[in-house]
């Protein structure tokens, strides 16, 4: 288990943050300067809050009512920070065994035989890190953290600096890991791919505060405001206005899921994959939440395709993402009028605030 509300002012920033999380992995996913880093240094340890209370695994390590503030040592708390700070003149097995003081020989080679084992870094007891690849270099990171008593895992942006095929297997691993030690794990992120593959539950941060806190697949495709939903990633947002259960975007009667009683102004939003194209003749009558747009940008990006449309009547703006092979089977290429679907249950909408607004469309 892990516990943490608290208030933490560093210069001119303000923090304020509270989440509880069991045997899972938390992704603290938010643009830079948001505050996850500094979230993760006053769990281990190493920022003191002016206010609040953190628990890991069954202990108190931080309360301000009572004074208590428990040094990063005593903690249980392996942290593994985005710059490794392996140290160069000491090769993996020593690397990780510092820190285990406390054990007798026999004891220290046996733990770090067993971490040798659980993080698949057999036969590399006896190299310095300036021998080893990246991903090496991260595990044996990530073997040192776990060394001493562990209840708690951080990892701030360990697999930043890596290719995208490293960080690929490394994020495999981690889930193989998680599962093993069955521990609670922080991971700061700003990657949301990375967020949406590792995170039980998401903290959306921005500005010191989280936005939104809870499953992943709730954060991701029920975003409680427009902030959240750009975060979050969904490139299609835009005006509306609801009455009497009713929505309707640019001239576009839409059905959705509505909020209870919201009315009024409104944003809607729905991410890029989720819209789809239609094979429907444009001039027939459409189904409820389709209208006729034209392709006005096409960009390959990979195995995927973003394609830009503007309606050509009622309707709003909108960009799609379609993979390689459906773009290819419905001849997108070749077309570039076409019925633009919005799905009901893929929109998300919530009450418009004056300084989130977006232009009506």
């Amino acid at each position: 288990m892990l516990n943490v509300d608290i208030a933490l002012r560093v210069g001119s920033f303000d923090l304020e943050i509270a989440f509880a999380i069991d045997r899972e992995l938390l992704v603290l996913f938010g643009p830079s300067g948001s505050g996850k880093s500094m979230t993760l240094g006053a769990i281990a340890g190493l920022r003191t809050p002016q206010r609040g209370r953190i628990e890991v695994g069954e202990r108190v390590v931080f309360d301000s009512a009572t004074g208590l503030n428990l040094p990063p040592q005593r903690r249980n708390v392996g942290y593994v920070v985005q710059q490794l700070a392996l140290f160069p003149h000491l090769d993996v097995a020593r690397n990780i065994a510092y820190g285990l003081g406390g054990l007798s020989r026999a004891a220290r080679r046996q733990r770090v035989e067993e971490l040798l084992a659980l993080l698949k870094l057999d036969g590399l007891a006896g190299r310095m890190p300036a021998q080893l690849s990246g991903g090496q270099q991260q595990r044996v990171a990530l073997a040192r953290a776990l060394a001493r008593p562990t209840d708690v895992l951080l990892l701030d942006e360990p697999f930043s600096a890596l290719d995208e095929a490293l960080r690929a297997d490394l994020r495999i691993e981690l889930l193989r890991l998680r599962q093993e030690l069955a521990l609670p794990v922080v991971f700061v992120t700003h990657d949301l791919r990375e967020a949406h593959l590792l995170g039980d539950r998401i903290a959306v941060l921005d500005q010191g505060r989280v936005l939104q806190f809870g499953p992943r697949e709730e954060v991701f495709r029920t975003p409680t405001s427009r902030r959240v939903a750009e975060l979050t990633g969904a490139q299609n947002i835009f005006r509306g206005r609801a009455f009497n259960g009713r929505l309707e975007a640019g001239g576009l009667p839409l059905r959705a899921n509505l909020p209870d009683a919201i009315a009024g102004d409104i944003e809607i939003a729905i991410r890029a994959e989720l819209c789809n194209l239609r094979r429907l003749d444009p001039d027939s009558e459409l189904p409820e939440n389709c209208y006729v747009a034209r392709v006005t940008a096409n960009l390959a990006f990979g195995s995927m395709h973003l394609l830009r449309l503007e309606p050509e009547g009622h309707g709003v703006p909108i960009e799609i993402e379609i993979a390689a092979r459906p773009y290819e089977v419905l001849g997108v290429h070749s077309q570039d009028r076409w019925v633009v679907e919005l799905p009901a249950d893929d929109l998300y909408v919530f009450a418009a605030s004056p300084e989130e607004a977006a232009p009506l469309r």
